[in-house]
């Protein structure tokens, strides 16, 4: 098990002690299930209020807090608590699952792949004719990599996905557990003869570096072309990018959220949790799309956007108000 003193802690993160303590640090926390011998943190000021009935020994927190830590309890302040918090997490974090050897013997991996120095693939994995693997990728067990693709330096892929022909993960990406990277796009077209027609789905996907997709998200392949997910770009669990959208740099999509077919979204925009964006929609740069929004048009660079449909957050904020205000109404 691992633990640390608060000056351990603090050489790392590089803050500022107030208050003491002698506790040996034996785990991190929430502060409401905080034991004695643990740290938590306090990201924001309206969470004060719980530190006084919390065990925790240590709290990470701003600045600007107003409380003091209390006898054999200290604080340590920092600028920035979340992030602060993040590198805690980092120091008592258990080691990864291990694999027993670089290549399992089960593993079916093509005789024309290319596979880098360092790179461990799992139990049940398949890899397919002329994939090229980067140095140093882990590949958990039962991962479905198939022809052509490439997978850059660094990258993890968790178990159970399945990344099809031609599709390319840059480096040092994250890849959670049942994603599949793609697969058919949603293209039918109806025929008076043979109802829905499937339309092919010929293109592929291009994942930037430093990407991170959630478990049972799908990025589907462009129906031509590249469906495109830029550097730096975080995608929670079980989102849809449909295919021949394009997301610009570290965009955020939050979880049950999702792009029709041919999406356009700017550097850094954030999708809300289960919102849903029209085809053929553009988004501009640092554009914000609330949980369960519903967007139907094109959204300039840096709007805030609610509703559904959605509209700019002031005037939906008024609207909801009113609503509210003639409810009220009708009610007395």
């Amino acid at each position: 098990m691992k633990t640390y003193t608060i000056q351990e802690i603090n050489q790392v993160i590089k803050g500022e002690i107030v208050g003491n303590t002698t506790t040996i640090i034996t785990a991190p926390e929430q502060l409401e299930a905080a034991k004695d011998t643990e740290i938590s943190f306090i990201g924001n000021k309206k969470y004060e209020k719980f530190w006084s009935d919390s065990k925790a020994c240590v709290a990470v927190v701003n600045q600007d807090i107003s409380i003091e830590p209390g006898e054999n309890r200290a604080f340590i302040k920092v600028s920035n608590a979340d992030l602060a918090m993040s590198q805690v997490l980092e120091m008592f974090a258990p080691p990864a699952p291990v694999f027993t050897a670089n290549i399992h013997p089960t593993a079916v991996v093509d005789a024309s792949a290319t596979i880098g120095n360092h790179t461990k693939i799992g139990a049940g994995v398949y890899i397919g004719p002329n994939v090229k693997i980067g140095e140093n990728v882990l590949i958990y067990p039962n991962v479905t990599i198939l022809d052509e693709c490439t997978i850059g330096n660094q990258t993890t892929i968790w178990s159970g996905t399945v990344v099809r022909e031609r599709c390319h993960i840059g480096s040092h990406c994250i890849v959670h557990p049942n994603a599949t990277i793609g697969a058919d796009g949603f293209g039918f077209r109806p025929d008076p003869e043979r109802g829905l027609v499937k339309i092919p789905q010929i293109g592929n996907v291009i994942i930037g570096n430093g990407v991170e997709i959630g478990a049972n998200s799908c990025v589907d392949r462009g129906k031509f072309s590249s469906t495109i997910v830029g550097d730096g770009c975080k995608i929670d669990n079980l989102v849809q990018i449909g295919h021949n959208s394009k997301l610009g740099k570290f965009c955020i999509m939050a979880g049950n959220s999702g792009l029709a077919g041919s999406v356009t979204l700017g550097n850094g925009v954030i999708i809300g949790g289960s919102a849903s964006i029209k085809d053929h929609t553009v988004i501009g740069d640092g554009a914000i799309v609330g949980a369960g929004s519903g967007v139907t048009g094109d959204i300039p660079a840096g709007k805030i956007m609610l509703g559904y449909p959605a509209v700019e957050a002031r005037d939906a904020l008024k609207q909801w108000a009113i609503l509210k205000r003639l409810v009220r109404d009708a009610n007395k």
